[in-house]
């Protein structure tokens, strides 16, 4: 990964001289966003990744950036749930309302990606397959008033109430079994279903972040994470097969602090460097500008989708596509 900025940076010039693969318009668009909590730009750079290599080299890998602009009205605090909401509203929180990981109360005025899709076209299958069930419940709103009036069509999540089959422990292992868990549904349902919009969200990453901080049992934890994502790649792979055009975009929601790696949540230059990777190689200057941010990535999706938000909703997004 750590060769892979130069090399993105080659590929969209090389890119820009070539038209990208063309697809029949009845083609399905799909894409899958993946998010590793709490890892680091120069962590994911050093680890040994090679799924996420793969991924970038189909398409590319760029140093992003969450936290908003820095002591301006944007500025959004470092802390996972922003970090999602910002990815799936295309906006910071003084907008979407949510700086921290409890007692939130999102201000669904701001679309979210999912409720974008459902409007647009309801046939289209959404999924989420994610550690933390106040992902759909909460910030996605799912069923909740102002939220919009929608369903995702498939949910796998809430398995860290389920105390039986996965007892606590104050090592955070449950929160490992439940990661692998999450990614073997995600892969078999992307492949058996090849749903339009999915969101998988894996936790264990952050976990290890916060008890061990930079070493070896935190970069162990990435390695795992990676082959994660690998199984979920495989399963695009097998519907990129079938001749359908997928989109996989994989990110991390917050840096970790400098002295120690075991904090987060202020506005250090490592708490707010974050990064991408994806598959697409219709890549635009802004992914390789050292503007990109985490706030690009939904925009970039739908237009990859070939999905137009309403006009009062497009206004208010603070990101802007990546692609061509």
């Amino acid at each position: 990964m750590r060769h892979l900025s130069h090399l993105a940076l080659g590929l969209v010039l090389l890119l820009a001289c070539r038209s990208p693969r063309a697809h029949p318009a009845n083609v399905p668009h799909n894409a899958v966003f993946i998010l590793l909590d709490g890892i680091p730009a120069d962590v994911i750079e050093q680890v040994d990744t090679p799924a996420l290599d793969e991924i970038a080299a189909a398409g590319g890998y760029a140093r992003a950036s969450v936290g908003g602009a820095l002591g301006g009205r944007t500025e959004t605090p470092t802390i996972s749930a922003p970090g999602y909401m910002s990815l799936l509203t295309a906006t910071w929180a003084d907008k979407h309302n949510v700086r921290g990981n409890s007692n939130q109360s999102p201000n669904y005025r701001y679309w979210n990606i999912f409720r974008v899709v459902e409007s647009f076209d309801a046939s289209r299958v959404t999924a989420v397959f994610s550690t933390w069930l106040d992902n759909r419940t909460v910030l996605i709103g799912e069923g909740r008033p102002g939220a919009g009036v929608f369903t995702i069509d498939h949910a796998v999540d809430g398995f860290e109430r389920d105390t039986v089959a996965f007892p606590h422990d104050p090592k955070s292992e449950y929160i490992r079994a439940i990661d692998d868990r999450v990614t073997a549904d995600a892969a078999a349902f992307i492949a058996a279903k090849g749903p339009a919009l999915s969101w998988v969200y894996l936790q264990h990453t952050d976990d290890m972040g916060h008890a061990h901080g930079d070493g070896a049992p935190f970069y162990a934890a990435v390695q795992q994470a990676d082959a994660r994502v690998g199984r979920i790649w495989e399963a695009v792979k097998r519907r990129q097969a079938l001749g359908e055009d997928w989109m996989v975009v994989v990110t991390t929601d917050h840096g970790r602090d400098a002295r120690t790696g075991k904090g987060h949540g202020g506005q250090s230059p490592r708490e707010r460097a974050t990064w991408i990777a994806t598959n697409t190689p219709r890549l635009g200057a802004l992914f390789t500008s050292g503007q990109l941010a985490i706030v690009d990535i939904m925009p970039s999706i739908l237009q990859h989708m070939h999905i137009v938000a309403p006009p009062a909703v497009a206004r208010e997004m603070e990101g802007r596509s990546f692609l061509r």
